[in-house]
């Protein structure tokens, strides 16, 4: 099971973890592409959940007599709404990443421009910071949460 959440976005584009060729350039074509189906599958996977929710929310509306029976129905419906809210925020993410890979500016920091690397691209395809970055982004969150 740990497996394949480590390569859940991997396996769902049917794809296996990028190999690469001793002095390789970093992020070149072939590394793009392969970032590009990742994000691409994922972008569509959204999608599709997005139009099954809608479906499922216009299939399942019903007037319970029930105030109990209605009052569960409009809580699951408001979960699956902000489910869904998340998605298209997601959706947006992964489409600003898309664009950065067709404009060559993708897989490196952008607080210090350094190569993010390929493992951690392919366990969080839109990351835009390096995870000594992200560490750091992390700690100042958290303190300024205690303020």
């Amino acid at each position: 099971m740990p497996d394949q959440k480590k390569h859940g976005l991997l396996a769902q584009a049917g794809l296996e973890p990028y190999q690469e060729k001793p002095g390789e350039e970093y992020m070149n074509e072939a590394q793009r592409a392969h970032f590009k189906t990742i994000l691409e599958t994922w972008r569509n996977d959204l999608r599709n959940e997005v139009d099954r929710t809608k479906s499922h929310m216009q299939d399942e509306a019903a007037n319970f007599p029930d105030p109990v029976d209605r009052a569960a129905q409009e809580e699951e419906f408001s979960l699956e709404l902000r489910t869904r809210d998340r998605e298209r925020k997601l959706i947006k993410k992964i489409e600003k990443t898309i664009i950065l890979i067709k404009e060559d500016d993708f897989g490196f920091c952008e607080s210090c421009g350094i190569e993010i690397g390929i493992r951690r691209l392919e366990a969080r395809p839109t990351a835009d910071l390096c995870v000594d970055c992200k560490t750091l982004a992390e700690i100042k969150e958290k303190q300024a949460g205690r303020g």
